[in-house]
């Protein structure tokens, strides 16, 4: 209980936004208070790593274009720590070019927001992630995943959909497992081989296609649900 005898709102989370547009900043900071989270705002690259030394936040809405040292540097020394590796950061991006984007998913970005963007586009992406960064990395990798008509049981290394059970090679399985535990986010080539190298297989960023095309084949009309995102890589449709 506070001193007037109103009881205290816990924070849904700290957020450190590192934005340089004062509209852009004003319009994040109200609408992220107004749903619960505690937000700090800095103009500046050099300004928030700072902040983040001093009082490491649960998440970094970063911008891009940054005066200074930009937001790929940010985010490169963000996840190149290990003091520091384990916040959580969306990319806010203007740009057009896909190279960005790309550049800041291989870095370690959880992921990105394109300008202009809803309050519901904006709210949802930061409550995944918090959501996500915040699940215990030692959970039991045997947990069955139910997504869409489709049931995926790692333990079991078993697919079934609409109780129908589909053959997947061990390579295609990781790929189907890695993409569905995350419904919506979009993983570049080479953060699905990161996820997927194993015994047996030499995976590589074109393997990647392959077995994707794979994948889609044998898992029928489900197919569908492996979005490829042009230039950036794939996602598994939420």
């Amino acid at each position: 209980m506070s001193d007037d005898g109103q009881t205290a709102v816990k924070s849904k989370g700290h957020i450190l936004l590192v934005e340089d547009e004062d509209d852009i900043l004003e319009l994040v900071t109200y609408n992220l208070e107004k749903e619960g989270y505690s937000v700090e705002s800095v103009t500046s690259g050099e300004e928030g790593l700072r902040r983040i030394k001093q009082t490491p936040p649960d998440l970094v809405l970063l911008d891009l274009m940054l005066p200074g040292v930009d937001g790929l540097e940010v985010c490169k020394a963000i996840k190149g720590n290990s003091d520091t590796k384990a916040i959580a950061v969306i990319m806010l991006t203007a740009r057009s070019e896909e190279a960005d984007i790309v550049t800041g998913l291989e870095l370690g970005a959880d992921d990105y927001i394109t300008k202009p963007f809803s309050r519901r586009v904006l709210l949802a992406r930061v409550k995944a992630v918090l959501r996500r960064s915040g699940e215990d990395g030692d959970a039991d990798d045997s947990e069955i995943l139910r997504v869409h008509d489709m049931v995926i049981n790692p333990g079991r290394h078993e697919v079934l959909i609409g109780g129908q059970h589909i053959v997947l090679t061990l390579t295609e399985f990781r790929v189907l497992h890695f993409l569905a535990n995350r419904p919506g986010w979009v993983f570049t080539r080479a953060q699905i081989v990161e996820a997927v190298r194993g015994d047996g297989y030499p995976v590589t960023d074109r393997s990647v296609d392959v077995q994707i095309v794979g994948l889609r084949k044998k898992l029928g009309e489900a197919g569908r649900y492996v979005e490829t995102v042009r230039g950036v890589g794939y996602r598994f449709a939420e």
